[in-house]
Order: structure tokens, then C-alpha cells, then sequence
């Protein structure tokens, strides 16, 4: 059908255009919130693009399901203010009708939202868990930077080197700070070096003094000396199984029927579901008078899509602590918004008015008394 086909057409513009300013918005915010990150020692400087990128493909869900309903309600829209819908029902067509169109073009968008949410999404987080793991687990050497306080893997010593006077190797005017086996100790020197002995590294300082003291006692050793050697390396950190649970893969949530899993599986489950619902409410909220205007609805309908959103981030709580049951959330929430578009959608596809409606629920009121 041509009108159809128009519709789709203009969708597929208004679509694209939304989804390339959302995405352009999120993929700033997120550069300059991993920048902060990375600034903080998050994770390595060198990998802010790959995080970014990570970042945006999990935001990617939420980015599309927005780009969708914005299209919808756009579109839509236009066509009311001139006056394209009033042909429309005056072919005999309501507004129920434009659901075959909408989802005809929306099905692969919620096709790649579905695969985004249950695949996508746990890979591109362990991703990036697994980027912040390795940087906060390189070795002692790897973390010192010149100019800079920085903290070992275990947490045990504090380093610092004014300037490296031959790369990572060698430096000068070296700080360490030292807490284990019960005892604090303070070594300075005007030289370090790093030399490998076997599979061992040695950090040897020359010309320095070490201050040492025993932790809740008042005495403290002084010593100077020449020159003074350390190993350094990798510090083997506790071993742990725990895996964040948004890394985890759908069908390992499926299996393991935890709290915490239902809750990242109604979150993920969620958001395909709420695409689906968003394209039913795009069509329903967009109906409105071209001589009052659509701020109303518009101002309703991105309210109601940051709602929905929060919604799905307290749902995932509230199923995580036990509040409620993955099945009664779901239906409670992706079902009573389903019925809340399709009650919207009725009231427009049949004209009803609040007068309409009252009369439907109290038959004898609009009777005429004689």
C-alpha cells in the first residue's frame, strides 16, 4: 500500500537522523566520563576509545528504543498537523490500523534491540570488567609513573620517581613506601635500576636510607647504604570466583535461577519488552489536536519513557532484595504498560471521550428524562 509505504519511508529518515544525534550525545558523555576514569587510574589511558566503544554498545538498547519511539511520535505528529490523518480516517481507517505499518518497519530494530540486550550486552561488560581487571593487576613496575604517588597491586608500597632517566628501567630521586609483615618502612635513593636476575626483577637503589619501624612501636631504625635491592614484579592478588553478574551470559542466568540473576534477566528481558510497548504508546500518545498544539504530549510521552526506564532500574533492585518476584514484576510492569497503550490506542482508534466513557460506565445517566 503507498501509504504505507510513505509512512515507512519517513520513519526510516526520522529514525536515522534521531539515532545518529542520541548516539553522537551518549558517545560524548561517555568519552568524558571514562576520560575522568581513566585520569583516576581506572583503567589504562591507552584503552579510553575501547571502553568508550564498549560503554556505547551496551547503552545501545536504550538508544535505539528511544530513537524508535521518537520516530513514532514525530512522525505521527507531522501528520496530524497537516491534516494527512484526517484522509487517513476518512478511508475508513482508525487508528489502530497504523499498527501494521509501525511494526513492519520496527521489527528489526527489535530484532537487534532483543540480540543487543540478552547477547551484546553481558559481552560488551565483561569486556571492559575484564580491561579495569588486568590494569589493576600489572605489576609494580608497569604502575610507576614519573611525577606521580602511585599505589602497588596489593597496596602494600607507594612508589614515586621524580623522572625517568632511561625509560621504565631506571630513574631518579625513587620513594618507596612499605606496610608488610608488620612492619613500616620508608626507603629513599638518588638512583634506582631494574635488573633481571633469572626470572626475577631486582629494583637496585644507590645511595639512599631506609627508616624502619615496627607498627605500634616507638622505635625507628635508620640506616644509609650504596646501594640496596627488592624484588618487584606482579604481586599475586587473592584469587576469586566472584563474577560480576552483569557479565554473566543469558543462558548461565537461565540456569542459576538466583535473586540476583532474575533481577539482571528482568533487566535485560526488560528491555526488549519495553521496546515492543514504547512503539504501541508512540502511536497512541501522538494523537492530538493540530489547533491546540503536541507540547502536551510531547513533554508526556519523554516523561513517560524516563519513567518506564526507572521502572526497570528499581524493578532489578527490588527483584535483587526479594521485594518482588521476577514473574509478578514483569507482568505488573511490561503488562500493565501493554494494557495502558492499547487502552490508549482504543480511546483514539474509536474517538472516545471521558464523557464517553462515563456514559459506557453508567448506562442510565445518558438517558433523557421526560
Amino acid at each position: 500500500m503507498l501509504f504505507h509505504s510513505s509512512i515507512r519511508q519517513e520513519l526510516a529518515r526520522s529514525f536515522g537522523a534521531t539515532l545518529v544525534v542520541l548516539a553522537t550525545v551518549v558517545m560524548t558523555m561517555t568519552l568524558i566520563r571514562t576520560l575522568g576514569q581513566a585520569s583516576r587510574g581506572s583503567f589504562n589511558p591507552q584503552d579510553v576509545m575501547l571502553v568508550m566503544g564498549y560503554t556505547v554498545l551496551a547503552y545501545m538498547p536504550t538508544i535505539l528504543t528511544m530513537s524508535l519511539f521518537i520516530s513514532i511520535f514525530g512522525t505521527l505528529s507531522r501528520m496530524y498537523r497537516d491534516s494527512e490523518m484526517v484522509i487517513w480516517f476518512g478511508s475508513g481507517r482508525g487508528l489502530a490500523a497504523l499498527l501494521n505499518p509501525l511494526f513492519r518497519f520496527s521489527w528489526p530494530v527489535l530484532l537487534v534491540v532483543m540480540a543487543l540486550a540478552l547477547v551484546v550486552l553481558p559481552w560488551s561488560n565483561r569486556k571492559i570488567e575484564t580491561m579495569k581487571d588486568l590494569y589493576e593487576k600489572r605489576g609494580d613496575i608497569e604502575r610507576v609513573e614519573p611525577g606521580r604517588f602511585q599505589e602497588s597491586a596489593g597496596g602494600k608500597r607507594v612508589f614515586f620517581v621524580e623522572k625517568n632517566s632511561g625509560g621504565k628501567e631506571s630513574g631518579s630521586n625513587v620513594f618507596i613506601a612499605t606496610t608488610e609483615y608488620g612492619k613500616e618502612t620508608v626507603t629513599s635513593a638518588r638512583q634506582g635500576l631494574v635488573r633481571r636476575v633469572g626470572e626475577e626483577r631486582l629494583l637496585t637503589l644507590s645511595h639512599g636510607q631506609r627508616l624502619e619501624n615496627v607498627i605500634g612501636k616507638t622505635e625507628l631504625k635508620i640506616s644509609e647504604f650504596e646501594e640496596y635491592s627488592t624484588r618487584v614484579g606482579v604481586e599475586a592478588l587473592a584469587s576469586t570466583d566472584f563474577v560480576p553478574v552483569n557479565t554473566r551470559p543469558t543462558l548461565e542466568l537461565l540456569k542459576d535461577r538466583s535473586l540476583q540473576n532474575q533481577a539482571e534477566l528482568s533487566w535485560r528481558i526488560g528491555l526488549f519488552l519495553a521496546a515492543i510497548n514504547f512503539v504501541i504508546l508512540g502511536a497512541a500518545v501522538s494523537s492530538a489536536n493540530p489547533r491546540v498544539g503536541r507540547s502536551a504530549n510531547m513533554v508526556f510521552s519523554l516523561f513517560a519513557f524516563v519513567l518506564y526506564n526507572n521502572l526497570l532500574n528499581l524493578g532489578q533492585n527490588w527483584i535483587a532484595s526479594g521485594k518482588f518476584t521476577f514473574a509478578g514484576y514483569m507482568l505488573a510492569l511490561h503488562g500493565g504498560v501493554l494494557m495502558l497503550g492499547i487502552f490508549w490506542l482504543a480511546k483514539g482508534h474509536n474517538n472516545w471521550s471521558w464523557r464517553t466513557l462515563s456514559n459506557l460506565r453508567h448506562p442510565g445517566s445518558a438517558k433523557v428524562s421526560t
